[in-house]
């Protein structure tokens, strides 16, 4: 029984490899490129979003996301994430009727991770985001500030995507952050530009042309919550990010693999905060 599964679960790597190099060579026909009307939806979701973040954040009955859940869930989260462990969890942005929001040619990947830093401080925290080392960060390749204004920033990421296929991006970013009372900040994180990069890592690199990309990540928007605790500083994190749609024939076997994308880049981003901050302490 043990040789067939190990038989199966590499048929089924093979299979999703397969698919997925299919998926990275439509062509730009098939591909279409970004459209209106996806822009328009993806607009749509960022405002019904950011209009809930923002009825939290000046909320007397809270302020990180896991304290507006039922009692029971929150409790359930804060103790695990207390005892160390590191959450990533899937969300979904509802229109007022609680219907979902049809976004046509592409996907938004909704998630929520949250951790617990011990040891350190909301200013330290800020210290260390507002001065981006790349040389820490698995997925970023280079970083740096390209202009700063008080408590907002312009900065520059060279990003890197993987979940076999890989994919790099020359991005631009606008950060502001805001301070919530003591012990508690919040920061609104835009991605201006995103370029898929051709060639990456060799002297031909070159980013390819708007609408000539794979349509792997579109947009990116990312909104983080900091609280002081007893002991250390729970980070909350919510990404939002859009691409292209996928085609129905293989949307069953790509599907999860481009939603773990967002998840995994998550997850490694809150791990990666928590052992410089350890680091630094």
């Amino acid at each position: 029984m043990s040789r067939f599964r190990t038989r199966w679960k590499r048929a089924c790597i093979y299979l999703c490899l397969c698919v997925f190099a299919l998926v990275g060579t439509l062509t730009p026909l098939e591909a279409q490129g970004l459209r209106s009307d996806t822009i328009q939806a993806w607009n749509e979701y960022v405002l019904l979003t950011e209009s809930r973040i923002g009825r939290e954040l000046h909320s007397d009955g809270g302020f990180l996301v896991q304290e507006f859940q039922a009692a029971t869930e929150a409790r359930a989260e804060r103790t695990a994430v207390l005892s160390g462990r590191l959450l990533v969890l899937k969300m979904k942005t509802t229109l007022p009727d609680r219907t979902d929001l049809k976004v046509p040619g592409g996907m938004i990947h909704h998630w929520r991770g949250v951790v617990f830093i011990p040891g350190t401080t909301v200013e330290r925290t800020l210290a260390m985001v507002q001065n981006p080392d790349a040389d820490a960060q698995e997925d970023v390749l280079e970083a740096r500030v390209l202009e700063r204004d008080g408590d907002s920033l312009r900065v520059f990421l060279k990003l890197v995507r993987s979940k076999i296929v890989t994919a790099t991006y020359n991005t631009e970013h606008l950060v502001l952050y805001r301070r919530h009372g003591r012990g508690q900040a919040a920061s609104r994180t835009i991605a201006t530009r995103i370029a898929e990069l051709q060639d990456a890592g060799t002297p031909a690199e070159r980013e390819k042309l708007p609408g000539r990309d794979r349509g792997f990540l579109w947009r990116l928007n990312s909104y983080w919550r900091y609280q002081e605790v007893e002991g250390g500083v729970l980070v909350e994190c919510e990404s939002l990010t859009l691409s292209r749609k996928i085609p129905v024939l293989v949307s069953l076997f790509v599907r999860p693999i481009v939603e773990g994308v967002a998840k995994e880049s998550m997850n490694r981003t809150l791990r990666s905060m928590r052992e410089r901050l350890r680091d630094a302490g």
